[in-house]
């Protein structure tokens, strides 16, 4: 079991950049895929990006796609999250999630993928 911890969220203007990380413990992290997934009131959650155990594939959301960055350092057993140009419609509480195949081929996208999450960050961008 890993314990993942979020922080960074805040509230920004529309236009505006934020960073959020997620710091992992309890095993192997540099072993399993990891995600950001997002939720807004009312509505499913789902992955904005996830990147993969090596680091050198990453998957992004059509509505985040040049916006944000994922990436990780697997020496500070750390995720990133890199938002620029925020919109309203990124409010959200975002999530980050561990994959739960190590070593796994194909970067994890979808909710059943992966197996721990942490508690959530509140973003809000105002208009």
């Amino acid at each position: 079991q890993v314990q993942l911890v979020e922080s960074g969220g805040g509230l920004v203007q529309a236009g505006g950049s934020l960073r959020l990380s997620c710091a992992a413990s309890g095993r192997t992290f540099s072993s399993y895929g990891m995600g950001w997934f997002r939720q807004a009131p009312g509505k499913e959650r789902t992955c904005v990006a996830s990147i993969s155990w090596t680091g050198g594939s990453t998957y992004y959301a059509d509505s985040v796609k040049g916006r944000f960055t994922i990436s990780r350092d697997n020496a500070k057993n750390t995720v990133y999250l890199e938002m620029h140009n925020l919109k309203p419609e990124d409010t959200a509480v975002y999530y980050c999630a561990a994959g739960s195949i190590p070593f796994a081929v194909v970067v994890p996208t979808t909710p059943r993928h992966f197996g721990s999450w942490g508690q959530g960050t509140q973003v809000t961008v105002s208009s």
